[in-house]
């Protein structure tokens, strides 16, 4: 805003305002009034006063509207920072407050980002847990222990038996014929069924449903 106002001073005093034109004035109306013409109502007393009197010249150069106009937007433009400034201020406490909380829930973003990242591992195992491989490699385990069980029952009711027993006799108290029959079916079928579902899945003949 200084800057306007010295640069209409410059205009000013450059102008050809000089003795022969204040001995001549109606030269001097066209470049200097045509720039100034709050100026045309300064009698040539006046005018030449603008040339010796630094007073007088600041005086006029003051009530001039255009360096009124400058001097006003340069006072609201000095009222509009400090407006601001002041705002700035009393925002300062609320601005740092709003950074803290920002921080605060970046922090907790990525708190809850890791665990989010450690449940999807935890699942991935879970899920792991029921997948058709990991599925059919227990059924072949549990087809092996199940075979095992009841070769061992067989293994276990021969070796209790005497060469003289006979019919549902239960020496030394070990199982009955009948109970030996019966429990030792009941293994060979559940062996025989994961054999068979073990087979026919091992050939891609089980399919799975992924819901």
């Amino acid at each position: 805003m200084i800057v306007g106002v010295r640069s209409i001073t410059t205009d000013w005093q450059t102008l050809n305002l000089n003795h022969h034109d204040l001995r001549h004035p109606h030269s001097m109306a066209t470049p200097l009034l045509a720039e100034f013409p709050e100026l045309a109502h300064l009698s040539r007393e006046d005018l030449e006063d603008l040339l010796t009197d630094p007073l007088y010249f600041q005086a006029i150069f003051h009530s001039l509207d255009r360096v009124k106009a400058l001097y006003q937007a340069q006072s609201e433009l000095g009222m509009a920072n400090e407006s601001i400034a002041s705002n700035n201020l009393r925002l300062q406490d609320s601005l740092y407050k709003l950074r803290s909380d920002t921080q605060e829930a970046f922090d907790e973003a990525k708190a809850l980002e890791k665990r989010w990242n450690e449940l999807e591992r935890e699942q991935r195992e879970v899920y792991q847990r029921f997948t058709p491989q990991f599925l059919l490699m227990r059924l072949r385990h549990s087809t092996t222990a199940q075979d095992d069980a009841s070769e061992a029952l067989a293994s276990t009711f021969i070796q209790q038996q005497q060469p003289s027993t006979r019919g549902t006799s239960t020496p030394n108290g070990g199982m009955g014929v009948d109970d030996f029959i019966k429990e030792f079916k009941e293994q060979r079928k559940v062996y025989h069924r994961r054999a068979m579902w073990g087979e026919r899945w091992g050939n891609g003949q089980v399919a799975w449903r992924d819901d």
